[in-house]
């Protein structure tokens, strides 16, 4: 009997994306497995459920998802109160939070994927789900501000292209440079990590250079000191004022992101300025007044764009993209219709939060 893969739908609020889409069920059924996909579950990420009949898939309702299904693929944490002992769950899961919600089943998280690995990079959800969000924010941007991004020669005069500044120069940063150069603004581009910075140059971007280095494991950049962030601070309170545009998008993992434009700086942009925050969340957001999936407007006029989750803005792309990720997963875990979970793979053992009882 053929492993059953469930895809329930996403419940919480604002998400729009699914983590199957028909293209993947074909893909699947191809290698031996079964899907079975809640109704309506990829509606509103454009996939009716007649394409995923089409494609080979099940339409059931979320009970028969939960009960039947050997693995659950989600985005977001599923309803645990439903999982039975045994039962596999792939997604964000937040694995620090509450994980004894998850006891009793094997729990494969993706933050915990090690993404330097050059063969775990298939299954990256987080930058593939970056790239959307990085292309989301500077579309966004565009769409908000009063101007035009590229420049702009009429009979009635000339208009100078939109200035814009992207904070943080990993998957999102650099894919919001991009998509503003191709929308025709200048483009700057700044990152603590001075290995990030030939990555803004390759864009095409000015990089903004402020003396401020800041190395982490993985990728990422640390939390900088006290005495560090206040420099930085200064030191991007006067750079911020002469852009009309700034993106940023640094997180540093299981930690609050850095505030990086502060009060001062938005006092000092111009009004009809926009500011998109795409670290805005529970634990805050690189600029001062954010709100998570919210818009404020400073007494100054400046607009700030709370956009923590974007790519469920782009909910057809983002789902192609992370059901993809999801297949390649399984395609890497099962052998043989056996899941085979080695404690000693480094991809393994950086998913798995729980393997039934046993918390990694």
């Amino acid at each position: 009997m053929s492993m059953l893969i469930g895809c329930p739908a996403e419940t919480e609020w604002h998400e729009s994306r699914v983590a199957v889409t028909p293209e993947v069920v074909a893909r699947l059924g191809r290698t031996g497995l079964d899907v079975i996909v809640e109704s309506g579950a990829g509606r509103d990420a454009g996939f009716p459920d007649e394409e995923y009949v089409a494609a080979g898939a099940r339409i059931a309702e979320r009970s028969e998802i939960y009960e039947e299904a050997d693995i659950l693929a989600v985005i977001h944490r599923p309803d645990c109160q439903r999982l039975h002992p045994g039962q596999i769950v792939i997604g964000l899961l937040r694995p620090d939070d509450a994980p004894d919600e998850l006891a009793g089943v094997t729990a494969l998280s993706f933050e915990g994927l090690p993404r330097t690995l050059s063969r775990a990079q298939s299954m990256d959800v987080l930058t593939s789900q970056a790239n959307v969000a990085g292309y989301k924010a500077a579309v966004l941007a565009a769409d908000t501000f009063g101007g035009f991004f590229p420049m702009m020669m009429t009979a009635a005069g000339t208009v100078r292209p939109a200035n814009v500044l992207v904070l943080g120069g990993g998957v999102a940063g650099l894919q919001a440079m991009g998509t503003a150069r191709r929308l025709g603004a200048l483009v700057t581009g700044y990152d603590v990590r001075a290995a990030a910075r030939a990555d803004i140059a390759s864009t095409g971007a000015a990089v903004l250079d402020l003396d401020v280095t800041a190395e982490g494991e993985g990728g990422y950049a640390r939390t900088l000191t006290e005495e560090e962030q206040a420099d930085q601070q200064r030191a991007l309170v006067d750079a911020i004022r002469s852009f009309d545009i700034v993106i940023t998008t640094a997180q540093v993992p299981g930690h609050r992101p850095p505030e990086l434009v502060p009060a001062a700086a938005l006092a000092a942009m111009a009004p009809g300025s926009v500011v998109v925050d795409l670290a805005a969340g529970p634990l805050g957001g690189n600029v001062a007044g954010s709100v998570p999936d919210g818009r404020t407007v400073t007494e100054n006029g400046v607009v700030i764009l709370g956009a923590g989750n974007l790519p469920a803005q782009v909910p057809r792309a983002a789902s192609s993209a992370w059901a993809r990720n999801v297949a390649a997963l399984l395609d890497y875990l099962i052998h043989d219709g056996s899941v085979v979970l080695d404690p000693e793979d480094e991809i393994t053992a950086g998913l798995l939060v729980h393997s039934k009882e046993t918390v990694s």
